[in-house]
């Protein structure tokens, strides 16, 4: 629950002068013993926990799941499994699954989605990893325009987005193989560029290493790059980006 909250229910008289102070004087994490939730995130840097479900034992991720969902009214994992979704769905019914992304989430109903973001790939075998980062910054309120299979193999194919990317605050270009779009957009847009190397390629492709090494080293200027397959460190670092330029018009 973000302060602001809290403060509109004193307002409100749904909650007393102590319940507020209460809530403000907990400790910033919960202690579940084999975990400790960030309940406090929120409040410090404007995006909740999410949780990584990939490795987690299934009674650990049932339980942090429901936590975090009782303690934000929402809540969002990433690299999940079907198997888990399904775990999870019998605790959290409003939970669903997109097996692209492999994201399970819980979100608030009517969430309004501010600015804009774009989205682009190479192919379409990087869209699991575009999936990701576009539905993180969703989940974080961001609007987003998927564009998808521009890569530079036919660079007319992105030539004739071009406008609709260059209206975005920002872009993600998710790319494996020599992992060139990156800097082809980088030198088209006036926005920042948040490149991600898929592990999409054959043998020296080295499982997105040389993609990365491309992207790392663009002579095109205002490009940070993630690491490999980090589809949601991009669309985190997105709707950042798309949050400080909340205040330019939407177009």
């Amino acid at each position: 629950m973000e302060a602001r909250e809290v403060l509109e229910k004193v307002k409100a008289g749904e909650w007393s002068v102590e319940e507020a102070e209460g809530y403000f004087r907990r400790a910033p994490f919960e202690d579940l013993g084999y975990a400790k939730l960030d309940t406090h995130r929120k409040l410090r840097s404007g995006f909740a926990e999410v949780v990584f479900c990939s490795g987690k034992a299934d009674s650990h991720l049932i339980q942090i799941f429901e936590r975090l969902y009782r303690e934000e009214g929402e809540v969002m994992g990433t690299r999940a499994s079907e198997a888990q979704y399904e775990k999870i769905k019998a605790v959290c019914p409003e939970a669903v699954y997109d097996p692209i992304s492999r994201i399970v989430k819980a979100e608030k109903p009517g969430k309004e989605r501010t600015g804009r973001i774009a989205v682009c790939t190479a192919g379409t075998a990087d869209i699991p990893v575009a999936e990701e980062a576009a539905q993180t910054a969703e989940y974080f309120g961001c609007r987003v325009d998927r564009i998808y299979d521009v890569g530079v193999s036919g660079l007319h194919r992105l030539l004739s987005r071009l406008e609709e990317i260059q209206k975005a605050n920002c872009v993600v270009a998710v790319a494996g193989m020599e992992g060139a779009l990156a800097s082809v957009i980088g030198g088209l847009v006036d926005k920042p560029v948040i490149a991600v190397p898929t592990s999409v390629g054959y043998g020296a492709n080295m499982h997105g290493l040389s993609a990365l090494l491309t992207m790392i080293n663009s002579c095109a200027n205002g490009i940070a790059v993630v690491n490999i397959d980090n589809g949601y460190g991009a669309g985190y670092m997105a709707a950042q980006i798309n949050r400080l330029a909340g205040s330019r018009p939407e177009e």
